[in-house]
């Protein structure tokens, strides 16, 4: 080996070393963004489930508010109403003791009237016991001293008799008609008046009412009030997490970036060593050449077999084809399946498809246990995506070479069995899978 291959091989021997020792932490890096990066959007998901439901209480408090509202409305009109009847009922009620009033006349006026008839009868009652008994009214019939004096007599006595008796009617119906006159006043006193005491009672009930709901609307207020501040705090908070996740899409694009560079040294650093290794061979093969050159015929050299890397993508597992890219329903209803399936039993090796270093290994929502491997093949950057692994053999920033096992199949995840999701990007990979491409046509 001359001096020139032996400076290569040392040369190449340290740009390897440094190549195997930055990825690592670059890739450590990155691993901890994407995991901060989850971290943020499961706090996203989780701010915004909280501001849906603020919202929704929100909602459901004011219909109850609006009912509230119109509830008060209505007993507001029925205070009015109320107040109304009351006053009406008053009114009557005056009315009433003004008719009492003028009836208080009229009674005196009966009384007076019976009062004056009473002394009558008292006076024909004592006229009556000074004459030392009842009237005789045969004696003075009888004491006539000719017919025409016996006609008079008659005449009188019989005028005397239906005085007596029209006085005793005109007192009995006087004070017939001095109770009834009372009675009809007092009930129709009594009837407005409790009338009236009904309406005030129910006044105060709807009053009552009223200050309850008042209440409730005081409080709900002041519920709305509370809901509308803590969802305006979460929202402050969705607000800052979509910048912090901003800038740790910054963070993640930088270092992916950074990423695919050292994958595409080492890819350079790779081909070198092979092209160094090529060329040591054949000045090997051509010294050994020379020297039997001189005993033996001369011989046609084969040219050296190429032992580069395939810039393509090797199938990471055997299997069972079971899905592939594109629109599917596994049940779920219609989504976008951005890799391919293969099926087969648990513990089925899976392998790298191509060679690289590995950004993510670890456990990621939906997708399970799930390793990523960054490539820079041919100067273009590729991510390939190991999904629902049942075990993971390698870790962040580990060299991977083409066909080296990367973990074991299994169906950790959202998985519907044992199988392996395998998917290629065209540049790094993004989270959000934008770049996600039919992995069919890379594969062999």
């Amino acid at each position: 080996m001359n001096t020139l291959s032996k400076f290569l091989t040392i040369a190449l021997s340290a740009v390897l070393a440094l190549t195997m020792f930055l990825p690592a932490a670059s890739a450590d890096k990155l691993s901890d963004l994407e995991k901060q990066q989850q971290e943020v959007k499961q706090k996203q998901s989780e701010l915004n489930s909280g501001i849906q439901q603020k919202t929704n209480e929100i909602s459901q408090n004011q219909t109850t508010l609006e009912k509230i509202i119109a509830k008060i409305r209505e007993l507001d009109n029925q205070l009015i109403e109320t107040q109304d009847k009351i006053d009406v009922a008053q009114a009557e009620i005056d009315q009433t003791k003004v008719e009492i009033d003028e009836l208080q006349k009229s009674i005196k006026e009966l009384e007076r009237k019976i009062a004056e008839r009473e002394e009558l009868l008292k006076e024909r009652a004592r006229a009556i016991q000074l004459s030392g008994g009842s009237v005789d009214y045969i004696d003075v019939l009888l004491g006539a001293n000719s017919f025409v004096d016996f006609i008079d007599r008659f005449s009188a006595v019989n005028i005397l008799i239906e005085a007596d008796r029209e006085i005793m009617r005109e007192q009995a119906a006087d004070k017939k008609l001095l109770a009834e006159q009372k009675a009809e006043v007092e009930t129709k006193l009594a009837e407005q008046e409790a009338q009236k005491a009904e309406l005030v009672n129910l006044k105060n009930s709807l009053a009552s009412q009223k200050k309850a709901q008042a209440k409730l609307e005081k409080d709900l207020k002041a519920e709305q009030a509370r809901l509308a501040k803590e969802k305006s705090t979460l929202e402050t908070k969705h607000s800052e997490t979509l910048d912090i996740s901003a800038a740790l899409e910054k963070k993640i694009g930088a270092e992916q970036a950074r990423l695919a560079e050292v994958a595409r040294k080492a890819e350079v650093a790779r081909l070198a060593k092979e092209a160094a290794a090529r060329k040591a061979e054949a000045q090997r093969q051509a010294s050994a050449s020379a020297s039997a050159s001189a005993t033996a015929p001369v011989q046609a050299v084969a040219p050296p077999a190429s032992s580069a890397g395939s810039s393509t993508f090797i199938l990471p597992a055997s299997g069972r084809f079971t899905s592939g890219f594109g629109g599917r329903d596994i049940g779920v209803g219609a989504e976008s399946h951005l890799g391919m399936d293969i099926a087969n039993v648990t513990g089925t090796p899976i392998s790298a498809a191509a060679s690289g270093i590995v950004s993510y290994a670890g456990n990621m929502s939906g997708y399970g246990n799930v390793v990523i491997v960054t490539h820079s093949i041919n100067g273009q950057t590729h991510a390939t995506v190991y999904a629902h692994m049942n075990s993971i053999n390698v870790s962040v920033g580990q060299s991977v070479s083409q066909g080296q096992q990367v973990g074991g199949m299994g169906s950790t995840g959202r998985s519907t069995g044992t199988h392996l999701h395998f998917e290629i990007h065209v540049g790094p990979w993004n989270g959000a899978r934008s770049n996600a491409v039919n992995p069919s046509p890379y594969v062999r």
